[in-house]
């Protein structure tokens, strides 16, 4: 039981959208569902926000730019120009994942502790609309 836990965890870190399908197929209750894929989405967002520098280090010799992030992921920029922090932080979380975010985000020289508080809000809203979509969807079988 605390493997398939962890799991839904370790999994919510990455994706959202895979670690909640995983749970219930686990078989484990939409409460602990709901609660490993906060942490783990938690655990995403913290580590992508502090250890993203070093972790893109190893892999890119350059910054990323406003211009190369705007190549990459057009539809956060969109979201950037419209909506701001809490449109890149929120809407960012449920469409492309916290991570992506908060990379977009540092390449644009947002606010981190702002750009943190509404990834952490979109992930845990995040969190309860998919876990009610899984809960209920698997009632109607």
């Amino acid at each position: 039981m605390i493997l398939k836990i962890l799991t839904v965890a370790g999994l919510a870190t990455f994706e959202i959208y895979a670690a909640i399908p995983i749970g219930f197929a686990f078989g484990l209750s939409p409460w602990i569902v709901f609660f490993a894929s906060v942490v783990g989405g938690l655990i995403g967002v913290f580590v992508a926000a502090f250890l993203g520098d070093k972790i893109r280090a190893l892999f890119h010799k350059v910054k990323p730019t406003e211009e190369n992030a705007k190549k990459k992921h057009p539809a956060i920029f969109r979201l950037w120009n419209k909506y701001g922090i809490i449109g890149l932080g929120f809407l960012g979380s449920f469409s492309v994942g916290a991570p992506i975010s908060i990379a977009v985000g540092i390449g644009l020289k947002a606010d981190i502790r702002k750009l943190i508080t509404w990834c952490c809000i979109g992930v845990v809203a995040r969190c309860i609309v998919f876990t009610l979509v899984g809960f209920y969807g698997l009632q109607l079988f």
